[in-house]
Parts: C-alpha cells; sequence; structure tokens
C-alpha cells in the first residue's frame, strides 16, 4: 500500500514543480528564480543586473540560505505579506482572497500590484510567472530612472512619490544594492551612473497605468484613505489625497532595523 501512495506523492510534486523546469529556472531554489529573471530584464531593457536584483530582494526579500534572499511566491494581501513555498499554494491563496472580494494585492517577484497593473496580463497567473513580472517591473524603472536621474530615485519612486517613504525606500534599497551577491560582489551607485548598461533591445515605454506606491513587502499596505480619489493625468493613473499629507497621519511605523532580519512567514500587518 506505501507504494502506490509514493506515486501519487511524486506525482504532486512533479506538478508543483512544473512551471519552473518548463521555464529552464532552478527549481530546487526558488530565490534563484528571481534573480534569473531580473537579470534577463535587466539585459533586455538597458537596467545594470545589479538593481534589478537589488529591488526584487528588497521587495521579497526573507532569509534564505544565510542570506537576503527575493522569493517568487510571495503575495502582499490587503497589507499582510506571505510566503508560500510553491506557485500553487499562492495561486489557491489569491483565489480563495479573490472570491471573498479582494482587488488589491501585490505578486511575485517585484510585487506588482493586481489592482493598478492587472490590466497588462492576461489574468492573475500570468503576472504571477516570473519573467513576466520581471520584464514589466525593468520597463516600468527604466523609465522611473529617466524620471529620477539615478538608479536608486529609480528605486525610491517605484516605491512612493512620497518624499519622506521615497526616501527611507531609496536608502534601504541602496544598502541592499551595496552589498551585492556572490555573482555582482560589491556595488557603487557612482558606477553604475557611469557605467552603460548592457542593453538587448531598445527600450520600451513605461507602462502606462501604474499606482504612486510599489511598495516593499515590510514597509507596504493596500489599504486605500476613504478621501482618496483616482485621476488620470498625462496617461498615467495616480491615486491623490484630498487633505494632502496630514491624511495618512498616525499611518506609519518604523522600518525594520536589519535588512537582512528573518522574516516571518506569518500573516501580519505591514505598514509604511
Amino acid at each position: 500500500m506505501a507504494r502506490p501512495r509514493l506515486i501519487r506523492l511524486a506525482g504532486a510534486l512533479a506538478l508543483s514543480l512544473a512551471p519552473a523546469l518548463a521555464s529552464g529556472f532552478p527549481a530546487a531554489n526558488p530565490a534563484a528564480i528571481c534573480l534569473a529573471v531580473a537579470d534577463r530584464a535587466a539585459d533586455a531593457h538597458g537596467v545594470p543586473r545589479a538593481v534589478m536584483r537589488a529591488l526584487t530582494r528588497t521587495e521579497t526579500g526573507r532569509a534564505y540560505g544565510g542570506a537576503l534572499q527575493p522569493w517568487p511566491w510571495t503575495v502582499n494581501m490587503e497589507g499582510a505579506g506571505h510566503w508560500f513555498d510553491s506557485r500553487a499554494e499562492a495561486l489557491a491563496y489569491v483565489a480563495r482572497e479573490q472570491a471573498r472580494g479582494a482587488r488589491s494585492f501585490d505578486v511575485g517577484c517585484f510585487q506588482l500590484n493586481h489592482r493598478w497593473h492587472g490590466q497588462a496580463f492576461a489574468s492573475v497567473e500570468a503576472m504571477f510567472d516570473p519573467a513576466a513580472n520581471a520584464d514589466y517591473a525593468a520597463r516600468f524603472l527604466k523609465g522611473l530612472h529617466a524620471e529620477g536621474g539615478s538608479w536608486d530615485q529609480a528605486a525610491g519612486l517605484y516605491h512612493s512619490r512620497t518624499p519622506e517613504f521615497r526616501n527611507r525606500y531609496a536608502e534601504r534599497f541602496a544598502r541592499i544594492l551595496s552589498k551585492g551577491d556572490a555573482d555582482t560582489g560589491p556595488v557603487t551607485l557612482a558606477a553604475l551612473e557611469t557605467t552603460a548598461a548592457p542593453r538587448a533591445t531598445a527600450p520600451e515605454a513605461a507602462p502606462a497605468r501604474r499606482r504612486d506606491r510599489i511598495r516593499p513587502l515590510m514597509l507596504r499596505t493596500s489599504w486605500t484613505p476613504p478621501n482618496a480619489q483616482a485621476v488620470t493625468a498625462g496617461g498615467v493613473s495616480l491615486r491623490i489625497l484630498r487633505g494632502g499629507a496630514s491624511a495618512l497621519v498616525g499611518r506609519t511605523a518604523p522600518l525594520v532595523s536589519a535588512d537582512a532580519a528573518p522574516l516571518l512567514r506569518a500573516a501580519r500587518p505591514l505598514i509604511d
């Protein structure tokens, strides 16, 4: 009786790994999936590899193998971060939450928000695809670099247009970037700005629709103030707070102090 059970377990494991195997990604190390697609998207859109690698770590980083590593099966659901062991688990969770009415949530290596960016993808499954997720993020970030003038400012704008949150995020991104990894080694922003990034194709324009805040899991909340309104300016959709910064008073919390601190998988409010 044990043999049929083992066969069933082996079959279930094969199905859970199929998306990674089919894409040529290393299934044994989910963190490597985000790094692989980060490199591909960086090369395609003229973004330094080190920048994309640092961004995915800033967005989804968790302690793995003794270092801060990105995680492809990450969901931020209305302010609570979740790291799942497989793509199937992450998709099942999102489906359950959508069934109860959830609409604003962030997925994948670069934490794209479904409410504000979902129209660019055929489905949640497509949005979760690591390669598609990274490609969209790289195009967006490239446009923000042209606006902000540096990669740390581009990362800050990826997070928020509110100066306080933008600058705080840019500083954390720069710290993660400076540490590099086994492939890039230590990285300096000055070197990135003076060295041309590889480009396989001409960069596309930044996506026309974006949300003002694409926030990392340790800072993010999907809460929308009751006095928020959506406007469109220059083809870009933004959420504007009536009443200015005062609408956010009392809704800030300090950053986690250690960049590589282990992140609990259990859901918890993640509030900026």
